[in-house]
């Protein structure tokens, strides 16, 4: 332990008795190596990891949620560190504590040639002025900060302090971290359970750690409750005294999994049928049993383009806005956002022309390499390209009636045309029957064949308006659709 190091955070409780303290707390880890989850960050090679065991930490903020292995992490850099290692609260304390610790890092800075280190724990709950006091003496380099928040920096610290920062976001662990971090408690004599020769029920373990949302604090909390209600030694977990254990908290599991993949797989199939009813009451399940509502989000963004796509190009919208929603506002309110696109896609129009387009297109790059571009969509901008034939040919869409060249030619290369004129391959599916992109592909044949129109230039005055109604036939805005189209 490094000297000067502060006790009052970072030491064990003063006791003879181990089980005084909390199995969280006891199942800290010390090192790097025993460090669950934020591979991103402290796997070999990584920066952060590189930093630390080298003792050239900068000054930094740890941001992620509860439970992530913020304050572990600070731990672990207090034990490795030669510089002075200060620990600081932001609830409790104040500008006049904040000048006694400057004042002391001078002091070693300019007596004893030693660096300080200042974790400040909740660094998002001290105000500008606070932080304002706080700021010359970073810069200076008097000492370096480590602060560690639950809340975006981006908004809870000064803009000054954050760019003499850096910052690292922790991440949520995930379900095979904290199974893990589960079972090591289980198993460790010194410091975890290992001494009650308790097991638990197959599948148990990955059902608490879905349970614990991310929160390894949580999980071993809910598995240290578990703990002292079976009491007996050798005795196993089982669901029924986990589900009591956690006063009716329902763990729905089954052996690898499975009922977690067969309820998700109720959810899409729900959606992509048209059921709305089903479709929630999936989703109502899957937050209810603690599935990640992020988790939840993702299904619905991928399934807006999988399985309506361009039938209804809103639901993507839809989908997206809620996963913004569940990002700004969390759970219990962000259900309603989630609800709300369950049903949106439900109800909507279904099309996989989006999937299916881009397997055979993908088919065709893969099998056929890169095919060279045509002439005629080549941008000449070079005299020798101009005598080249670079865009020889190429009509200006705009300055069509309608935005659209008349006739069927194709922009793909040539190579993949005369395949598909041979047979040899086919052309995308770029539309279905149903909604905007039915309607949206039907005017672009009606267009290329020169039939039917709605220019206004060219429309007879005495017609019906739902003749041209832009809402019945509304117009590609996207030159990509074209482009696909094109190849039809």
């Amino acid at each position: 332990m490094p000297p000067g190091h502060s006790p009052d955070l970072f030491e064990a409780r003063a006791s003879s008795d181990p089980a005084a303290t909390p199995l969280a707390e006891r199942m800290r880890p010390t090192s790097l190596d025993r460090f669950f989850g934020q591979r991103h960050l402290l796997a070999d090679g990584r920066v952060l990891r590189r930093l630390i065991e080298a003792d050239r930490v900068p000054s930094m903020i740890l941001w992620g949620p509860p439970g992530t292995g913020k304050t572990t992490l600070t731990r672990i850099i207090a034990t490795r560190t030669g510089a002075h290692f200060e620990t600081m609260s932001a609830v409790s304390a104040g500008v006049r504590d904040i000048r006694a610790v400057v004042a002391a890092a001078k002091q070693r800075r300019n007596y004893e040639s030693r660096a300080t280190l200042l974790f400040i724990d909740e660094i998002h709950r001290f105000n500008k002025s606070q932080q304002d006091a706080l700021l010359p003496h970073i810069e200076a380099g008097v000492c370096r900060l480590i602060g560690a928040t639950t809340e975006n920096p981006s908004f809870e610290v000064n803009a000054a302090l954050l760019s003499r920062a850096r910052v690292f976001a922790l991440r949520e662990l995930t379900v095979a971290d904290l199974t893990a971090v589960l079972q090591s408690a289980l198993t460790d004599v010194a410091h975890g359970l290992g001494s009650m020769a308790l097991s638990a029920e197959e599948g148990l373990l990955p059902a608490l750690a879905r349970a614990a949302q991310g929160d390894a604090r949580r999980a071993l909390s809910m598995l240290e409750t578990i703990a002292d209600l079976v009491g007996g030694h050798g005795d196993v977990i089982t669901r029924a005294l986990a589900t009591e254990a956690l006063a009716g908290t329902p763990l729905r599991y089954d052996k690898d999994g499975e009922e977690h993949y067969n309820v998700v797989s109720a959810f899409i199939k729900s959606m992509r049928a048209s059921d709305p009813d089903a479709s929630v009451y999936w989703m109502t399940r899957m937050i209810e049993a603690g599935e990640d509502p992020k988790f939840v989000a993702r299904r619905l963004v991928i399934f807006a383009s999988e399985d309506v796509g361009n039938a209804d190009p809103t639901a993507l919208t839809v989908a997206t806005s809620a996963a913004s929603a569940l990002a700004l506002v969390g759970l219990p309110e962000a259900v309603l956002a989630l609800s709300q696109a369950t049903l949106y896609l439900a109800l909507a129009p279904k099309s996989n022309a989006a999937l299916a387009s881009w397997t055979a297109a993908r088919k065709d790059v893969r099998r056929l390499g890169t095919l060279p571009v045509p002439l005629v969509v080549r941008n000449a901008v070079t005299g020798l390209m101009k005598d080249m034939q670079y865009g020889a040919g190429y009509r200006y869409p705009h300055d069509e009636g309608e935005g659209v060249v008349p006739g069927a030619q194709s922009y793909l290369p040539e190579a993949l045309v005369a395949m598909r004129e041979r047979g040899e391959a086919q052309a995308y599916p770029v539309a279905g029957g149903l909604g905007w992109e039915s309607a949206a592909s039907a005017r672009l044949a009606s267009l290329r064949s020169g039939e039917a129109s709605c220019d206004p230039r060219k429309t007879d005055p005495s017609a019906s308006d739902a003749a041209c109604d832009p809402r019945d036939a509304p117009k590609a805005d996207s030159h990509d659709a074209d482009d696909d189209n094109k190849s039809a």
